[in-house]
């Protein structure tokens, strides 16, 4: 299995790719995506077998989750995360974007509030605001390295309308993984206000070795009459263009309200989607997944050596995620010129901070998920773009 073989997504209808230029005004033609959360090497050679076989058949019908499937799901959070679920608690959905906006439409309504913990994933912002609701931040507090709870604080931001809390966990962009503890007071938070949690947990395959990734139902499973867990194959195995997820909702009012909506919608899940998941969450899949954490690893550490020799940098210490979270307030520079510096001169593409929320200001997120020559790469743009700090 190798993930650094040179492939050239330029020009294939890659978000990450053939968009950078129409965003952030950096050319696809010697630019470098480091953008978007897609990773630039295959996926899991199970996985295109899989499509493979499809192929070969050549019909691409109808399809419903079948129990091969859903079994798929329940043995990859047990044998990966020790997380015991039952097959009917699984709902699929087209990738957790729409999973977000599913709960926010279940068991919301226009004007009601939604709380996040910024800087968070922007999609949970933006997500709220184009179904009508109201975004109710509780920034997180820094602490050293690493990204703490307030929740007094978050408390005395509640106006009383919030009807959801949602969650992300493992957290992006920090790559923060929450302790057994914490997530149990944000799940007794969310109790004591009458929310109900979305938590989003999909990036818990990709997590660094000396750490271990929590769901959230195993630490506070007597929470799970005002929770919903959201997990995907998605980041996994870069398989987002799919555009499948699950819902797995262990509530069974909870899970009634979710199946009435769907079946309005008259939604049924992609054919191939499923059977990708399918052998994507197999003992053949964890191995290749075990493989890519070695590779990001060696990544990570390559760019947060280089992020540390450039003065005025700093690199929150990755547990979990490809998403390298850089804080570039030491060089005194505002978001504008930093960004200049990066699109410019370094041309690379990142995500800004301050589309994450409070606290995201002065940060970029990179992506990691690429070939190691393309670090490599990065590395040296990015000494040369802020050569004179050195």
């Amino acid at each position: 299995m190798t993930f650094n073989a040179p492939i050239d997504r330029r020009g294939t209808h890659s978000s990450k790719w053939d968009k950078m230029e129409t965003l952030f005004g950096v050319s696809a033609g010697d630019g470098l995506a480091m953008w978007t959360a897609d990773s630039d090497y295959p996926t899991a050679p199970c996985v295109i077998e899989a499509v493979r076989q499809a192929a070969d058949l050549g019909i691409f019908g109808y399809c419903w989750e079948y129990p091969e499937y859903l079994a798929a799901v329940q043995w990859w959070m047990k044998n990966r995360h020790d997380w015991a679920i039952e097959t009917d608690w699984i709902f699929t959905t087209q990738g957790l974007g729409n999973a977000i906006a599913l709960c926010l439409d279940v068991w919301s309504e226009p004007g009601d509030g939604a709380v996040i913990f910024p800087p968070v994933y922007h999609e949970f912002a933006a997500k709220i605001r184009k179904t009508g609701r109201e975004v109710v931040e509780c920034p997180l507090a820094r602490d050293g390295d690493t990204y703490v709870l307030d929740l007094d604080d978050a408390q005395s931001r509640l106006k009383g309308n919030e009807k959801l809390l949602i969650w992300c966990s493992p957290q992006n962009p920090s790559g923060r993984i929450w302790t057994g503890d914490e997530l149990r007071a944000v799940a007794d938070f969310a109790e004591r206000n009458g929310l109900i949690v979305v938590c989003d947990e999909i990036h818990h395959d990709l997590v660094y070795a000396g750490n271990t990734f929590i769901p959230m139902d195993v630490a506070s499973p007597g929470t799970r009459a005002n929770t919903v867990y959201l997990t995907a194959a998605s980041k996994t195995f870069n398989i987002a263009g799919q555009r499948t997820g699950n819902m797995i909702i262990p509530d069974t009012d909870l899970r009634a309200a979710m199946r009435k909506r769907l079946n309005t919608l008259d939604y049924s899940p992609s054919a191939l989607g499923l059977k990708m998941i399918e052998a994507a969450y197999s003992p053949e899949g964890a191995d290749w997944v075990d493989a890519q954490m070695w590779h990001l690893d060696e990544n990570r550490r390559l760019f947060d050596d280089t992020i540390a020799s450039i003065p005025g940098l700093w690199s929150m210490p990755l547990q979990a995620t490809y998403l390298a979270w850089i804080d570039f307030s030491g060089t005194g520079m505002n978001d504008a010129e930093i960004e200049k510096r990066l699109r410019q001169d370094a041309r690379i593409a990142t995500s800004p901070g301050a589309g994450f929320g409070t606290g995201g200001s002065q940060f970029q997120r990179f992506n990691l998920a690429t070939q190691r020559s393309r670090v490599e790469d990065a590395c040296t743009r990015l000494r040369e773009a802020f050569s004179d700090l050195q």
